[in-house]
């Protein structure tokens, strides 16, 4: 048997090609390295804050140090209003959702960077790392919210502070999604593009701080009186997630349909075009990082 025809009889378990699309999506490839992906949100998770004195107890000590400094700042000094309710509970419900979305963009945004080394040495399907960092930042976020709910639950029961939840929060889920989402296309698309352009590592800590301040974080979208800036605002894909999660768990903000199927629209977007050009990159990044 001549070598052509033994290669051909052969029987390959696994054939690794080119995406034939962009766009394309190897769900039962992503589903077959599912321990590895596994792994990956165990070591993120243990990594964080591994021979640290404190631990997993950063978790509660950094919400909490950012919304004293909030009530401070913004609270005591700029006097920004939080439309009559507590300023824990304000600050609180704004840095759950955006300490999520910031940290899975910026550890989503050094992918190639800093995992090159393994990347060069064995193939696996690269989204599994960011989808393991967006999973992983999943138990900071729970951890966080948990601690939200106990300051919610005070608030509610033994105070007189107007908070008045309403069935909307039950789309609490759907907004972690869409942040998820987000968070995983911007990052994937920054991860690619800082493969060749090095100068977006630095820029996107900048984008990111801004980004902050352009979101109805530390105040609500109503106390921008300006409707050309509060359209700008608006514009936002992270508008319409803040505020529905307060109008549903505080009864305060502004909660509109259309502008949360902006976000959705927005998300589903940006995530296509974050893994295009993901798909596009991770071909040749060798060369390149």
């Amino acid at each position: 048997m001549s070598q052509e025809q033994a290669t051909q009889s052969s029987e390959w378990t696994t054939i690794i090609k080119p995406k034939a699309s962009l766009l394309e999506v190897d769900f039962k490839e992503l589903w077959q390295y599912r321990d590895l992906y596994r792994m990956f949100v165990k070591r993120d998770i243990v990594t964080w804050y591994k021979q640290t004195i404190l631990g997993p107890l950063w978790f509660f000590i950094q919400p909490i140090m950012t919304t004293v400094m909030f009530m401070v700042v913004f609270g005591g000094i700029a006097k920004i209003s939080t439309d009559g309710l507590p300023q824990p509970l304000f600050y609180l419900a704004g840095i759950c959702l955006w300490t999520y979305f910031s940290e899975c963009l910026n550890q989503t945004s050094k992918t190639f960077i800093e995992n090159a080394n393994m990347f060069g040495k064995v193939y696996f399907p690269r989204l599994v790392v960011p989808l393991a960092t967006v999973t992983s930042n999943l138990v900071r976020l729970s951890i966080q919210m948990g601690l939200f709910l106990i300051v919610y639950a005070y608030y509610l029961i033994f105070t007189n502070a107007p908070v008045h939840p309403n069935i909307y929060l039950l789309l609490t889920p759907v907004l972690i999604a869409l942040n998820a989402a987000l968070a995983l296309g911007f990052g994937v698309l920054f991860s690619s593009l800082t493969t060749k352009y090095r100068d977006l590592t630095f820029l996107l800590s900048f984008i990111v701080q801004l980004w902050m301040y352009a979101t109805p974080v530390i105040y609500p979208l109503s106390t921008i009186e300006d409707p050309r800036l509060k359209m700008l605002m608006q514009a936002n894909p992270l508008t319409s997630i803040m505020e529905t999660f307060k109008f549903g768990m505080l009864g305060v903000g502004e909660f509109s349909w259309a502008a949360l199927g902006y976000t959705a629209g927005f998300a589903v977007f940006i995530l296509a075009l974050g893994i295009v050009v993901f798909n596009k990159i991770q071909r040749t990044f060798m060369d390149t990082v």
